[in-house]
């Protein structure tokens, strides 16, 4: 249960300057000291062997002069781009049906149109790329027990689910849903689907059946692949697939995929085995023109329905290939894992690896189980060359004193791939002093809005302690102050100047792109804004500071919560914390939420510590001025901490969307633990 206990301030704290060496006044804290050393750099022989540096050889001969340093080779991204895009293509092996007319309309953002003229398949480039025996899948459920599928057998079922479609009445355009684990079944049908051009959206069963009705329900799908069940921490959870089905009227075939083999009564539904096993193998692919809907992903908020993205599939394909090759090296027989589920746009990032005819682990297991350094030792296990996982997991590995070069050899891993939320300086610290030394640590940062990354690693440069290396080719990224300028050395809003193919063809049912634009371009007329603050750093680097719209404002000066979180990394106390804006009319008071390991205890000593490291670290403003222990936070369904819930709640706002939060119990111990009453919504807040 929830713990509900009022924790009480006692009076506001008052920040102590017991060292001297309080910062300058307004001044935001930085990732690492200027001219810190790197925590890694490649060696020049690995750094020759990689694909970003064979890229770099060549977009210096289009470009006539040398793009070697990294900065070069951007900035000509950025102003040639149609120069850069179509060697892009050639580059990375993406080969149209029909050529492209031009690289981009001459639309502005977000009517901009890419490559008019041509066409492709998106599942094509994923499926006809990798040799028969080669394997294409390793799936791992919740027991760690794997089976594998290569890209032959892949190929024959894709086909075998293709068909299926077919004879459903499938057409292009056609909506497709996914109720299912992260298994192979789900790889496949995104695949049959995008072999014929049906549109294909996916939830995990782990979000639960309310919040996937919010999304299906507002696209209207033809045909629903449901799971029965999912298996979480050993035991097994049967899903609401039935209350799923009843709630989609315009759902005309339901296909089960069952989810253990141990003789539970399955769904009333015809199951999958039976629809495949029938279906006589038909792998053919439609060319469709470049910005064909591919996928529709979904954006999570406290207010409202979930957002409808709709992704177009050559700018999806472009984008991970460029993703994946040059700033992750990653190439044939590399073995890909990231943390994820179906819920969560790094499925998508993680399935487009078979484009590259790496292999792709998919683990639909649970972080911390059977043992805490499971998915390490699975990695180990499967010869992983690629990891990926959130910046909460290495957090948590951190905090327990966890060391996987001790339990695993890892000797094939050359990259570490963190993503979510900020990693902080410590989290890139341990996972050189006790993962691995040679290795490159990725830490990445996009967004579902364009499925795909604004800033990323590159294996050919060094690494510094909390920051991304740079931003990814072709993005024109910038901080831009209050004055609409950008600046360096501060924190600044997270703005992309010139259009991308991965940003969405368009939301669904969005009649003259009017929420399209009043999501990203209300601020800074054709300018996309991303509501993230970054800062620009002297080594080329990027540091995020968090989301803009959970900006603090006391007194007046803006505050990224990021800083205030990097402070308490240096509080051994503190497992996770969120920090919200108390109104009242006016100022605004910083709240802070603390979950604690266990034994340790919220008192007055405790809570003066807190506040002097939050002012050693930052500015005297960034201080709380209420601290409360709670148990768990709020979060999103792919894991992300909910600032703006815990705002309208401690301010007494209501809430309408309470299925876009995966466990909306916490609010109610948020107020409870602040002693505020909890906004009246129709049914109220869970307890």
């Amino acid at each position: 249960m929830p713990d509900r206990r009022h924790i009480p301030p006692d009076e506001p704290l008052r920040p102590l300057d017991t060292n001297g060496d309080r910062p300058a006044a307004g001044r935001g804290p930085r990732a690492g000291a200027p001219g810190a050393p790197a925590l890694w750099t490649p060696s020049p022989e690995r750094a020759a062997k990689t694909a970003m540096a064979a890229f770099r050889a060549a977009a210096s001969r289009v470009a006539g002069a040398s793009l070697e340093e990294p900065a070069a080779l951007h900035r000509w991204s950025v102003e040639h781009a149609s120069r850069f895009w179509p060697l892009l293509c050639d580059h990375v092996g993406l080969r149209f049906v029909d050529p492209p007319t031009e690289v981009t309309s001459d639309d502005p953002m977000p009517r901009t149109r890419w490559f008019p003229g041509a066409t492709l398949n998106y599942a094509q480039h994923l499926l006809e790329r990798g040799a028969d025996e080669a394997t294409a899948i390793v799936a791992v459920d919740d027991d760690h027990r794997t089976r594998s599928l290569t890209f032959g057998a892949l190929r024959e079922l894709v086909g075998r689910a293709a068909a299926a479609l077919d004879g459903f009445g499938v057409s292009p355009g056609d909506r497709v849903a996914a109720y299912l684990s992260n298994d192979v079944e789900a790889v496949v049908v995104l695949l049959a689907c995008a072999s014929r051009g049906a549109v294909f959206t996916s939830c995990s069963p782990t979000m639960g059946v309310e919040a996937t009705i919010d999304r299906f329900a507002q696209v209207d799908p033809k045909v629903l692949f449901v799971t029965d069940g999912y298996r979480s921490g050993g035991k097994h959870q049967r899903s609401d697939a039935e209350k799923l089905v009843t709630a989609l009227p315009t759902v005309e075939h339901v296909v089960c995929v069952p989810s253990r083999d141990d003789g539970d009564a399955a769904l009333p539904f015809p199951s999958w085995e039976d629809v495949t096993r029938s279906a006589e193998p038909a792998l053919r692919f439609v060319p469709l023109p470049f910005d064909h809907p591919l996928y529709i992903l979904y954006t999570s908020g406290t207010t409202g329905l979930p957002k409808c993205i709709v992704h177009r599939a050559g700018g999806a394909l472009l984008t991970h290939l460029k993703e994946h090759r040059l700033h992750c090296d990653i190439g044939e027989g590399d073995v890909v894992l990231y943390q994820t589920n179906t819920g969560w746009m790094m499925w998508n990032w993680l399935v487009s690896a078979l484009a590259s005819r790496a292999t792709i682990v998919l683990f639909g297991g649970t972080l911390f189980h059977p043992s805490r350094d499971a998915l390490w030792r699975l990695a180990d296990r499967l010869g992983v060359t690629h990891f990926g996982t959130s910046a909460t997991h290495i957090h948590s590995c951190q905090r327990i004193g966890m060391q996987p070069r001790e339990i695993a050899g890892l000797v094939p891993l050359r990259c570490v791939m963190s993503t979510g939320s900020p990693l902080s300086p410590e989290g890139f610290q341990w996972v050189y002093s006790s993962v691995k030394d040679d290795v490159h640590l990725a830490s990445i940062s996009g967004g579902t809005d364009i499925v795909g990354c604004f800033m990323m690693g590159d294996p050919t440069r060094p690494v510094y302690a909390g920051q991304i290396q740079g931003p990814a080719l072709g993005v024109d990224l910038a901080a831009y102050d209050e004055a609409s300028a950008p600046v360096t050395g501060e924190p600044g809003e997270l703005v992309c100047r010139r259009p991308l193919p991965s940003m969405p063809r368009c939301f669904w049912d969005d009649d003259g792109d009017a929420r399209y634009v009043e999501s990203y371009f209300s601020r800074y007329p054709g300018v996309w804004r991303h509501g993230d603050r970054i800062e620009m750093t002297p080594e080329g680097g990027i540091v995020v500071w968090g989301r803009s719209d959970a900006t603090l404002k006391p007194g007046g000066v803006r505050i990224g919560t990021g800083e205030i979180y990097r402070a308490l990394e240096h509080v051994p106390e503190v497992v996770e914390a969120l920090a919200a804006g108390k109104e009242d009319r006016h100022d605004v008071a910083i709240w802070l939420f603390v979950v604690l390991k266990p034994g340790a205890t919220l008192d007055r000593e405790l809570r003066q510590r807190l506040s002097n490291v939050v002012l050693k670290r930052t500015t005297a403003q960034h201080v709380p001025r209420s601290v409360f222990h709670v148990r768990d936070l709020p979060r999103t369904h792919s894991g992300k901490v909910m600032e703006l819930a815990a705002t309208h709640v401690i301010n007494g706002r209501e809430l309408d969307n309470l299925s876009a939060i995966a466990n909306p119990e916490t609010l109610t111990a948020l107020a409870a633990a602040a002693g505020v009453t909890p906004p009246r919504r129709q049914g109220g807040i869970p307890s």
